[in-house]
């Protein structure tokens, strides 16, 4: 009897944690589709190298405002970035001129998995996101990257006037959700290893 009451009581604690953990993992999925990030790749790890990547950062944040007037929504902001990659470009390689660097630039919207990264008070978690990259000569370099939709790189930017209590919690707090966090990733290295495993075997052939 005290087995199955052992059992029972385990079985609620482990639906309760699974309840939980499905809602957490729901909030980063909508917050990977929520966002639109600025991703800028030095040549390299050299003092110039880094110094011009933040000179095309100050730049482009100084044009940010110009450059997305009026997107008021995630698919605005990314058409603008489409419609305006070639001005971005131009814009980032003035900036290398100016500081005699010749250097090659190139833009791209992609989306692409980050490591979970802190910029300022806010950390991001670890995922799959869009982001606008501008890459620099080779692109070899340490990147700078902040969070261009919501306008998250603007210093006075604060996530609860953007995401829900519980999601601005998240980005803001991280700590209490470590636990979480290092779940979800073991789970999508499973998942991806399942997926991968799976790829492997030979598509069945009728004799």
């Amino acid at each position: 009897m005290r087995k199955l009451e052992t059992a029972m009581c385990l079985g609620i604690i482990l639906a309760i944690f699974m309840g939980s953990f499905s809602s957490f993992a729901k909030k980063l999925e909508n917050l990977q589709h929520d966002v639109l990030r600025l991703h800028i790749l030095a040549n390299s790890d050299s003092e110039q190298d880094q110094s011009l990547k933040l000179k095309v950062r100050d730049k482009l944040l100084a044009e940010s405002e110009t450059l997305f007037q009026g997107c008021n929504s995630l698919d605005e902001m990314k058409q603008r970035a489409i419609e305006q990659k070639e001005t971005i470009r131009l814009l980032a390689k003035s900036v290398l001129e100016e500081n005699g660097c010749e250097q090659d630039v190139s833009v791209q919207l992609v989306q692409m998995d980050f490591d979970t990264r802190q910029y300022e008070e806010i950390t991001m978690p670890a995922g799959c996101y869009d982001a606008l990259r501008i890459l620099i000569g080779k692109a070899e370099g340490h990147n700078w990257w902040c969070v261009m939709y919501p306008p998250l790189c603007l210093p006075v930017a604060e996530p609860e006037i953007y995401f829900d209590t519980g999601t601005a919690e998240i980005l803001e707090q991280p700590q209490k959700y470590e636990v979480r966090f290092k779940c979800l990733e073991l789970w999508e290295k499973l998942k991806q290893k399942s997926a991968e495993t799976s790829s492997t075997f030979p598509e069945n052939i009728n004799p």
